[in-house]
């Protein structure tokens, strides 16, 4: 059975990537608003009171923004590691939500998903990308990190889907009118992967399983769509793996929704 994915939303304001199986519904984070969640659920035929999980990756801002509100509203279940969930605590969220509580590394269930969260270098207190599968299909999401380690490669080497962070172009990030901690940050093993990083981690992993890449998390200042697209499809192509989809996310509108069988 094919899993359906569309990015609801990516980029520095809110992140939010939905996932179908047969059985099961559920967000990789919670960026946008609540009221904005439910609206773009819904362009691509989804209801929000059918969602099974949230599972967050982090405790920024722009992927739990409405976390409080959905669970209140419609009582989804909230999925986190400790170190997240603490860290959310402390910024404001006490008391309001009943946590569902993973260990990073170890794989748990939500009906016929298999949830597996794996670490990622990023400036948060224990970031996580996940891999989502049920029987052979596996799709996997990562997004904020500062570098592709051998982790991260063998986590995703074998999905038929991945989303996959390309963030800035980084001669534009040199030139970008940004204060200098800033484009620090961005380009530490702590911070974003650039277009060069996220072309080379993806021509790596690429092989017969893999079908469709989506980028996500563009930065609008320091990146361009088009400069992202030609560098992930040229180290494909001189990877020989020319066949896989390269598709765009978006800020402020939908994805395609794609599916592992594509």
């Amino acid at each position: 059975m094919s899993l359906r994915i569309c990015v609801l939303a990516s980029g520095s304001s809110a992140n939010a990537t939905f996932v179908a199986s047969a059985e099961a519904q559920l967000l990789v984070d919670a960026g946008l608003s609540g009221r904005e969640t439910a609206r773009r659920l819904a362009l691509i035929g989804a209801d929000i009171a059918r969602l099974d999980a949230i599972c967050v990756t982090h405790e920024h801002d722009d992927h739990t923004a409405s976390l409080g509100i959905l669970h209140r509203r419609h009582r989804i279940p909230l999925y986190a590691n400790a170190a997240t969930i603490e860290a959310l605590e402390r910024g404001g969220q006490r008391g309001e939500t009943a946590w569902q509580v993973f260990t990073t590394g170890s794989p748990f269930r939500i009906k016929d998903l298999r949830i597996e969260p794996f670490a990622v270098p990023h400036d948060a207190y224990d970031p996580v990308g996940f891999v989502v599968s049920s029987g052979e299909q596996r799709v996997g999401i990562v997004t904020d990190m500062g570098m592709a380690t051998t982790l991260i490669r063998e986590r995703l080497r074998a999905c038929r889907v991945i989303v996959v962070e390309s963030n800035h172009d980084e001669q534009m990030l040199r030139d970008a009118d940004r204060p200098w901690a800033l484009k620090q940050r961005v380009a530490s093993r702590q911070g974003h992967l650039s277009n060069r990083q996220s072309a080379e981690l993806i021509a790596e992993i690429a092989g017969p399983a893999l079908r469709v890449v989506l980028l996500a998390h563009l930065s609008a200042e320091c990146n361009a769509p088009e400069t992202a697209l030609a560098a992930v499809r040229a180290a494909l192509a001189q990877a020989g793996q020319p066949q896989v989809r390269v598709v765009l996310t978006f800020p402020d509108r939908v994805s395609e929704v794609v599916a592992t069988t594509d």
